[in-house]
């Protein structure tokens, strides 16, 4: 991290020039659910705008005070009493749209389900009866370690409904990382299937929670869904799912909970330290996400068919999977497996099927799917689409311009919005029908969010400079603390900047005032004394037409201080990057970003190592390049690509 204001300034500040913009198109402009006056209103009463999303929800009690602000700790809508289920299911039901579909489910075999509102509710209540039964009360932790099913969904506003904090661990994750997060949350029940499909076999689930829970006596039932058929132990505290929901009463009645009680604690995972249970609240929360889910997409629910490929286990699946679409009443698809099973255009043909409307996927995706060729998507109908979102890194411009191009048929705006675990909900983003957008530009906090970007001293810089993302005034979804450890909330979130969130990005303004984020500050690399955004080394890579995926690294140099890596996927799967290749590429990143920026190194690989969130996990990488141990890799899609990259290093080329 540079440690001088001049050297911050420079830090992120405007190397790569993006001159490219697309305005909304006329008709969804002038038919969209947020127009230009949302931001004005906004900044003239935050507190009042707010209030106003709130009420799109329903209350059973209204609350006292909007906003109460102790920094570093909030408390949105006082008082008011709420419960998330019936916000997501009974409200609707009552509305007359009980026959309107939820969920479009997709497995990865094929198989699918097709789930209206009506029916969602009373899984959902014989769910909230069978945890009831199970000893389940308001306040108790649930653990989901789940494949993408319905039941997934089910398990979570089952929790929402009787009180209960849900936490759900992503069904990737190791026996050791479950186990950690049931130590921290201290959770009664887990809930879990026999396994889930994943690239075309069945994979188990059960055995690594029969570890996880054996030395683990506060945990009293394991409620175990059939999904694969695989044979699975049976111990003494496991359920049957449909045995002990499927005999239950669809009637359930609800409590209205307190806006401030425990929704649900989602684990970020440090790189060594233990990971942070992240708390999140129900009023805040539910607003937050509803409101952004419905003003990002335009959603139109009595029309739209939305998509978000995300997992339920990464804190997207959670907002824009679950609460945010449900509380719309929103028609969502949901898909089990991965884009590959069984074939590369898998996405494309569930966008066909169920005339997806709105999609929204992770950059690492698009990436893959640009490394696959423009013929796959060409294959199918993608006319139906007209919103397509971005979520999990920064976009770079090309694969922006692809996902427009040859996802969206050159006429969707895409929004790339950028937020986090802590936030809770979609902090900045374009808004499809007021933004002319920009490729790889997150543009500007949505109406109620006041984002800005700092020096090392905390103070705005300048359009055209760059620095660090902060946010200025508390907002509805934030997250209310870290799980049983109110000190490490605030020294990693308050205490770089006094009274500023800092979420530990960088990011820069361009010359309009528009924010480009470009990605962790951990992930800034110090070459000879200038740094250098990973985020912006990686997009002029891909700008070059012979690469299809870029990830860099800083490695420590003796001379530079860090030296920059890069490690590339070429279109056409070739292993190794050519001699002629190597000087082309260095020098085309030397031409977009100056010589400072050329990387140092170079290797081919045939993937990149990527969470199932779609994120890209650098500090693996670095390892790599430094030539030590690889550190823990159970969280992702495929660990058994560091084997494979690790094997590639003798082809690691010096720079000139």
């Amino acid at each position: 991290m540079a440690d001088s204001t001049s050297q911050s300034q420079e830090t992120l500040s405007n190397l790569l020039h993006e001159t490219r913009s697309f305005p909304p198109p006329a008709d969804l402009a002038e038919n969209a659910n947020v127009k230009a006056e949302a931001y004005d209103r906004a900044a003239e009463d935050r507190l009042g705008f707010w209030e106003e999303q709130a009420r799109r929800l329903t209350w059973e009690r209204p609350w006292d005070t909007v906003l109460e602000w102790e920094p570093p700790f909030a408390k949105w809508f006082s008082g008011g009493k709420i419960n998330a289920s019936v916000n997501c299911l009974d409200r609707h039901v009552e509305a007359g749209l009980g026959e309107r579909v939820a969920y479009y489910w997709e497995g990865e075999p094929g198989d699918t389900r097709t789930i209206t509102y009506a029916e969602l509710k009373d899984m959902v209540c014989q769910a909230a009866n069978a945890m009831t039964e199970l000893g389940v009360r308001k306040g108790d932790r649930v653990a989901i370690y789940m494949p993408m099913i319905p039941e997934t969904v089910v398990a979570m506003l089952a929790c929402s409904r009787i009180g209960a904090v849900h936490m759900v661990v992503f069904g990737g994750f190791s026996v050791d990382a479950l186990g950690q997060r049931l130590d921290d949350s201290q959770a009664k029940l887990v809930v879990t299937a026999d396994g889930g499909y994943r690239r075309g076999k069945p994979s188990a689930l059960k055995p690594a929670v029969d570890s996880a829970v054996a030395e683990r006596p506060f945990v009293e039932n394991v409620l175990v869904v059939r999904r694969t058929g695989q044979d699975v132990e049976w111990n003494d505290r496991d359920v049957w799912w449909h045995d002990a929901v499927g005999s239950q009463s669809t009637e359930h009645t609800p409590e209205a909970h307190d806006a401030e009680d425990p929704l649900y604690i989602m684990y970020t995972s440090g790189t060594t330290a233990k990971p942070k249970g992240i708390l999140h609240t129900t009023g805040g929360y539910l607003t937050q996400v509803a409101y952004t889910h419905w003003a990002v997409f335009d959603l139109k629910p009595e029309t739209d068919v939305y998509w978000c490929a995300a997992d339920i286990g990464w804190v997207t699946g959670h907002s824009y999977i679950v609460y945010g679409p449900l509380a719309n009443a929103a028609t969502s698809v949901m898909y089990e497996g991965t884009p590959d099973t069984p074939h590369r255009g898998r996405f494309w043909e569930i966008i066909q099927k169920y005339k997806v409307t709105i999609a929204y996927m992770a950059p690492t995706a698009i990436r893959t799917f640009m490394k696959w060729g423009d013929d796959v998507p060409a294959q199918f109908d993608l006319s139906s689409l007209r919103i397509l979102g971005s979520v999990g890194e920064p976009i770079n411009p090309e694969a922006y311009v692809w996902y427009r191009k040859n996802i969206g048929g050159d006429r969707t705006p895409v929004v790339d919005t950028w937020w986090q675990t802590e936030t809770g909900a979609i902090m900045v983003s374009p808004l499809p029908g007021v933004t002319a957008g920009k490729p790889g530009a997150a543009m500007r906090a949505v109406p109620g969010v006041t984002a800005d970007v700092v020096d090392e001293e905390g103070k705005p810089v300048p359009d055209g400079g760059g620095g660090f993302i902060v946010i200025r005034d508390p907002w509805p979804a934030m997250l209310r603390g870290i799980w049983g450890d109110e000190q490490r909330y605030k020294d990693t979130y308050w205490s770089r900047f006094e009274g500023l969130y800092f979420p530990g990005d960088g990011a820069k303004k361009d010359a309009d005032g528009d924010m480009w984020l470009l990605g962790r500050v951990d992930d800034v690399m110090l070459v000879s004394g200038h740094n250098i955004s990973t985020t912006e080394v990686e997009s002029a890579l891909v700008s070059h037409p012979r690469v299809a995926e870029a990830a860099v690294v800083g490695a420590t140099d003796k001379v530079t201080g860090q030296a920059i890596v890069g490690f590339i996927i070429l279109r056409g799967g070739e292993e190794e990057v050519p001699d002629d290749l190597l000087q082309e590429l260095r020098n085309h990143v030397g031409t977009s970003l100056g010589p400072i920026a050329k990387p140092a190194r170079l290797l081919a690989v045939p993937e990149l190592p990527k969470t199932r969130s779609g994120k890209i996990m650098r500090r693996l990488l670095r390892d790599i390049a430094e030539n030590r141990a690889v550190g823990d890799t159970s969280t992702l899609t495929d660990s058994s690509i560091m084997e494979v990259i690790a094997k590639q290093l003798p082809s690691v080329k010096p720079g000139d």
